[in-house]
């Protein structure tokens, strides 16, 4: 009988810690190349389903989501633009309200050019890292914040790609009391 009990309760903590898993984190398989030189076609990452839940996206996180149109499948991209921002994209760089944002993340500068949008209420533009090829927000649509799954988080195949992934930030566009209101919102902690 007491062998029964430690299977039963051994099966119970499994089932509890899998479900917790399923909730809080999910594997995706990133498929095309809209986002090298990041992220490869076949590479699986763990995605963070809880970290938006109690506030949104900021720019420069790498998000999982549904675009809104019909898809068989989530996207991959970085986070550009917030709500109630403008975006321009132009002489190959990206203007967040009129100042151009630095990125030595992506494969190479904008070849196009997209007219001054204002991002929707809770809405996010977002591109791809390889701009040229990605099927993003410069064309027509933002992601509403429903439609977001989660962050990526880590990436763990291939092994040679094994670690967390990297998020930017841009400090140009905050001055010093916005920067530390990101920083307090992103730790969760008020500064004065």
């Amino acid at each position: 009988m007491k062998i029964l009990r430690e299977v039963v309760i051994t099966i119970l903590i499994a089932v509890v810690v899998f479900v917790c898993l399923q909730l809080t984190v999910q594997a995706y398989t990133v498929e095309g190349s809209s986002m090298e030189p990041n992220f490869y076609d076949g590479e699986d990452i763990m995605v963070n389903k809880v970290c938006y839940h109690s506030s949104g996206p900021q720019r420069g996180e790498v998000i999982i989501f549904d675009p809104p149109f019909a898809s068989p499948r989530p996207f991959i991209k970085r986070v550009i633009g917030l709500p109630g921002e403008t975006v321009e994209i132009k002489d190959g760089k990206v203007f967040i309200d009129g100042i151009p944002i630095e990125e030595e993340y992506i494969m190479a500068p904008p070849n196009y050019t997209m007219p001054a949008i204002e991002v929707p209420e809770n809405e996010y533009f977002v591109l791809g890292d390889n701009r040229n090829v990605s099927a993003d927000s410069r064309n027509g649509w933002t992601v509403p914040r429903d439609n977001i799954i989660g962050k990526a988080w880590f990436i763990y195949w291939p092994p040679s790609k094994l670690g967390v992934v990297k998020h930017y930030s841009y400090p140009d566009l905050y001055g010093v009391g916005e920067q530390e209101m990101v920083v307090s919102h992103s730790f969760g902690v008020q500064l004065e």
